[in-house]
């Protein structure tokens, strides 16, 4: 209730009416992750190793907008530091199971993209955001602890309205993004973890239903084509891509925030693993 209190005495009319719409959204009964989840089971109970390959894990993103002095509304982005280690986890997996873990790995790679929230990308532009931690209550402790640890965004600046469906990167991550206001942009002053974050910039959330400063890529893999988005920003003399799971969130959350679809064909993936894999990994089984 306090940073409910506090809205009204610091948000704009704008910021409010926009509070208000996004607390009442419900995400869709059933998503496209749904589909890629339950292809991603049947793919491991087809290669034999059901129960020794880890299960999907929780992480959250956060997409905290505010107000920008020419009344439109931004998102706070970050771009990885440069110097972030390799994901090391997988290699002390048994050589079949990291076999099949690397396939599944490939077919969201070329689906999603590469960046991945957690942080294994380098000079890539993400959300800020991380795997959950048991303690966690829901997604949104779990978006906005780890957006005070990444740029020093203090967690009770942020007012959560909305969680959206969830998305899958590559790591096989259960990825829900929370959408948050951030009412008083004053009184954020980004202190970035130097370990984790080479730079904090904010670009206008709208861009990403625009066809102004995007590309695309028609990918082709096992039989099928997938559509990546890459929307290049400029702010001062930095110049960002903006791509892959990032773009993808970014562009559900804006159809949310201003109610319409983007001004392109998004093609959403299609996830039937199963018989991608029946026809170009196993065609004599």
């Amino acid at each position: 209730m306090e940073s409910a209190a506090k809205s009204f005495s610091i948000g704009s009319s704008r910021l409010l009416a926009l509070a208000q719409q996004l607390r009442v959204y419900k995400p869709p009964l059933s998503s496209p992750l749904d589909e890629a989840e339950e292809s991603t089971r049947k793919l491991i109970s087809r290669v034999g190793f059901q129960e020794s390959v880890s299960p999907v894990k929780k992480a959250s993103v956060l997409i905290c907008l505010f107000e920008g002095d020419d009344g439109d509304l931004r998102v706070i982005l970050t771009k990885r530091s440069s110097t972030l280690s390799t994901h090391s986890g997988l290699y002390f997996l048994p050589f079949l199971n990291l076999v099949l873990l690397s396939l599944i790995e490939i077919l969201t790679t070329y689906i999603f993209g590469c960046n991945d929230v957690s942080g294994t990308f380098k000079g890539e532009v993400s959300l800020p955001g991380g795997k959950a931690e048991e303690h966690d209550k829901d997604a949104g402790v779990t978006a906005t602890r780890e957006a005070e640890e990444e740029i020093g965004l203090d967690h009770s600046l942020v007012d959560v309205v909305a969680f959206l469906e969830p998305f899958m990167s590559q790591h096989r991550l259960r990825v829900i993004p929370v959408v948050g206001i951030l009412w008083d942009k004053k009184a954020f002053n980004p202190t970035p973890s130097p370990a984790e974050v080479e730079a904090v910039f904010d670009a206008p959330l709208e861009m990403f239903l625009k066809d102004e400063n995007r590309r695309s890529e028609d990918i082709e893999w096992m039989g099928g084509k997938h559509l990546i988005h890459f929307f290049d920003y400029k702010t001062g003399d930095k110049d960002y891509v903006i791509w892959g799971l990032t773009a993808r969130i970014l562009i559900r959350a804006a159809s949310v925030v201003y109610q319409r679809p983007p001004a392109f064909i998004e093609g959403i993936p299609n996830f039937k693993y199963s018989r991608m894999v029946d026809k170009h990994i196993f065609p004599h089984m």
